[in-house]
């Protein structure tokens, strides 16, 4: 075992060191090969195999022999070093919730055919109060979970989303928009964003998969009647 771990502490240390130094990808490499073939080299032989695996196995057995010194280096293996990997790890894959460098576009530019598009359900005026109803439950049933029954972004899976959800109360959200652009925002939703806004891109799910064009328009124009903005229009 000390054998083993020697040639391949020493092959390390020469291939490390070498200079020019050489790259990561290639030291990892070298070094795979070398560990494959030790154990190769150690496996073709029953008693070079058993002098080698000996130490492997009396360390994890915990021989009562051994003293306080084993059993500290025991205890290091196996509880401490788990549980360092495991804190890296975890620092690793966890959230960041620091702002991106990059400039963020809050309003990304939308396609081309959105520009000037009019909602077909305002030249029906006689219907409003039943698109208004329409646009109520659509909005209950699908978006309040998030953007909150006062529609102050403040729902009940608001806090899990970062950027949270949009505050339709906030000046400048809808209020500085047109109804094209929002019914475009909550047809495409967070897939449907350009690149101008990564890396903070919407949660919103995509709409249009899901709601009928009449009720994406019925629950734009509701939101724009609770919240008491109107729509900014090109006049």
């Amino acid at each position: 075992m000390a054998k083993v771990v020697g040639v391949v502490a020493g092959i390390y240390i020469l291939i490390r060191f070498v200079q020019p130094p050489l790259p990561f990808s290639l030291v990892f490499m070298y070094m795979s090969l070398t560990v494959i073939g030790v154990l190769v080299y150690v496996s073709i032989y029953d008693d070079v195999w058993h002098d080698f695996t000996l130490p492997i196995e009396e360390f994890f057995r915990g021989r009562a022999d051994r003293g306080a010194v084993w059993k500290g280096i025991r205890l290091i293996v196996l509880v401490i070093l788990p549980l360092f990997i495991g804190w890296g790890v975890y620092n690793k894959v966890k959230p960041s919730y620091n702002p991106p460098a990059e400039q963020r576009v809050v309003h990304p530019a939308p396609p081309f055919e959105v520009t000037g598009l009019n909602n077909p359900l305002r030249l029906r005026p006689e219907k409003y109060k039943d698109y208004i109803k329409l646009g109520s439950k659509v909005f209950f049933q699908n978006c309040f979970y998030c953007h909150g029954d006062r529609f102050d972004g403040a729902g009940h899976f608001a806090h899990g989303f970062n950027l949270p959800p949009a505050n339709f109360m906030d000046a400048g959200t809808i209020a500085q928009l047109q109804e094209s652009f929002v019914f475009w925002r909550v047809s495409t939703g967070g897939p449907g964003l350009p690149a101008e806004s990564t890396p903070w891109n919407s949660a919103m799910p995509k709409w249009e998969d899901m709601l009928s064009a009449e009720e994406r328009w019925a629950v734009v124009m509701y939101l724009y009647e609770q919240t008491g903005w109107k729509p900014r229009t090109w006049q």
